[in-house]
């Protein structure tokens, strides 16, 4: 049941970071303080499609 998931900057909209999660334990999305190289600091990220 892991699937492999993308996070994007909500600034930016880049998408920089991939994952994966469990979706019967999490199915909302995740999001993540993480660092952006666009953006040249710590934004939330959040995961896409």
């Amino acid at each position: 049941m892991r699937v492999l998931v993308t996070f994007a900057c909500t600034d930016c909209k880049e998408r920089n970071y991939t994952s994966t999660k469990n979706k019967r334990k999490h199915p909302e999305r995740m999001e993540f303080r993480k660092y952006c190289p666009r953006c040249n600091g710590h934004t939330l990220h959040r995961e896409t499609k």
